[in-house]
């Protein structure tokens, strides 16, 4: 029997919480903990329910865990905005920890075995709440931690991000099942040789069917086109350049295509730059009587056969109030702010898609449209404030060659997002950001290295511009083709195959995200009702 001291317990809570970090991309990178890396945190939860403790325990070191586990995988959100950084690390490391009090809950009332179960439904439900919910932070979800591993996940075409927190809490459950049953059997090992193979079986197998779902063929769905790409890194310090008000466009611009122009060919199909490359506001209607226009179309005579797909701040005017991010105008009328990808086809036409994920906090107020005077308390970013526009839905330019889809920087760590844009046509995926807000950090890594999940679970080439970062080419398979450096204007070209076949992932969208959330809420209810049942029968 395992018997733990308050002291102990605390440290395990620590141990769990370290373990997370060092496996996590880019804070350690040790991607085989995680494996192992919750198993401290249920011997103390297991302990606390045996000995009959206050529940309230479970919490406390729960949140030791995940308060831990965030700061040493997310501080460098601090870096943008500390008094927000902060909040977001708390407010994170709480809802973990109720979802893990959650478990606990479930697990005194139905059962041990069913308990354990519950935990994989309960953490999944967390996670896709997190993705669709006004304080969206799905940056620390468990199937992320594979992004540096995509050797391991091809089968993330499959199931998305999901499949990967399937398979990490399945296997701590067991490690965990074992190392109690090795106390519990007087610290002998022989005893447990079935669990042991079991595990060995859960670990390689998904392993080696992601092996071979790589190598058992040449790309999927290639249809013979090829598509010419030139990708530029300006590298505009966020901070004292690019939004400052003595900056001007066109000299950005100016940078942009000096740049650009160091890999020029006639047969280029499309130009890519970053998020917020024009980064002074102007109306989209109005768009042909600005300066930086005039100085875009003078490219484009050089640039004759390219499509131009850059970020750009812009705004909407509209007759009468539109959404919850429409602000009214002086003299009468409404206008929103927009982040939006920005396309000037090869044949003169424009079109503009704006942003539809919004940072919490710097481009929307959460649960403002339920609280309007919440936008008082607005963040502001890169010359904008308040909640900006979005969407009705995620979409996607179509040119003469093929169907695009523009991915504006946070976006690109929501898979269902990406795939819905490939279930309306997307033969590719261009991701335009800006990462210097977080400075050399993990941050911008951890960011590019999400794009490699996309690239898997919709099979579909990535092509990445940063204003600073990491901007890079990603095949269809997730591996780094090109890559650029922190700080350093760059450009990069590759011809890139159109990929047309939809994995079920794309088809399907988050279907285990949907299906195991409805589960939860049904476990809960049940847990609920056991309790009520059990009260009364007292």
């Amino acid at each position: 029997m395992l018997e733990l001291t308050r002291l102990k317990c605390y440290l395990l809570s620590l141990l769990s919480g370290v373990l997370m970090i060092l496996c996590f991309p880019f804070t350690g990178s040790l991607t085989i903990l995680v494996f192992i890396s919750w198993v401290p945190l249920l011997l103390v939860e297991d302990f606390i329910q045996v000995e009959k403790k206050k529940s309230a325990l479970v919490f406390l070191f729960a949140f030791i865990t995940f308060l831990i586990y965030n700061i040493g995988t997310t501080w460098w959100v601090c870096n943008a905005s500390f008094n927000g950084g902060v909040a977001a690390i708390i407010a994170n490391s709480f809802l973990m920890s109720i979802t893990f009090q959650a478990f606990h809950f479930a697990k005194k009332h139905i059962g041990r075995k069913q308990g354990y179960l519950s935990l994989i439904f309960l953490w999944i439900g967390f996670e896709y709440l997190h993705f669709n919910w006004d304080i969206s932070w799905p940056w620390l979800a468990l199937g992320n931690v594979f992004s540096v591993r995509t050797s391991w996940i091809q089968w993330y075409e499959f199931t998305g991000v999901h499949g990967g927190t399937i398979w990490i809490l399945i296997l701590n459950v067991l490690i965990f099942r074992c190392l109690k049953q090795y106390f519990n059997n007087g610290k002998k090992f022989l005893p447990l040789t079935k669990q042991f193979i079991v595990i060995g079986f859960i670990l390689l197998i998904p392993i080696i069917s992601s092996f071979f779902i790589r190598f058992s063929g040449g790309p999927v769905g290639k249809d013979g086109t090829d598509y010419k790409v030139v990708i530029v890194q300006p590298n505009i310090d966020p901070y004292n350049e690019k939004f400052a008000l003595n900056s001007s466009v066109e000299t950005q611009l100016s940078k942009f295509f000096q740049l650009a122009e160091k890999k020029y060919a006639s047969d280029v199909d499309l130009l890519l730059g970053p998020e917020t490359a024009i980064s002074t506001g102007f109306v989209e209607s109005n768009i042909k009587n600005e300066g930086f226009f005039k100085y875009l179309s003078l490219k484009g005579n050089k640039w004759k056969n390219t499509n131009f797909l850059i970020g750009a701040s812009t705004f909407g005017l509209f007759k009468s109030k539109k959404s919850n991010a429409s602000f009214p105008l002086p003299n009468g009328g409404f206008y929103e702010n927009y982040n939006t990808s920005l396309l000037l086809t090869s044949d003169k036409k424009i079109d503009f898609i704006h942003k539809s994920k919004l940072v919490p906090g710097a481009e929307i107020i959460p649960f403002s449209s339920y609280l309007p005077f919440l936008e008082k308390l607005a963040l502001s970013n890169g010359g904008t404030s308040g909640t900006l526009g979005v969407e009705d839905s995620p979409n996607i330019f179509k040119t003469q060659k093929t169907s695009i889809a523009p991915v504006i920087c946070y976006e690109s760590i929501y898979g269902e997002f990406t795939a819905n844009q490939v279930r309306q046509g997307a033969e590719l995926l261009c991701v335009l950001t800006n990462d210097g807000w977080w400075g050399d950090t993990p941050g911008y890594k951890q960011h590019f290295s999400f794009s490699r999940l996309r690239a898997i679970e919709t099979r579909r080439w990535v092509i990445r511009s940063a204003n600073t970062g990491t901007s890079g080419i990603i095949n269809e398979y997730g591996d780094v083709i090109a890559e650029t450096h922190y700080w350093k204007p760059a450009v990069l070209s590759a011809t890139i195959p159109l990929l047309k076949t939809q994995t079920i992932f794309s088809q399907q969208g988050d279907y285990i995200g949907r299906s195991f959330s409805f589960v939860a809420l049904l476990i809960i209810l049940f847990a609920f009702s056991k309790k009520l049942k059990n009260k009364l029968s007292k």
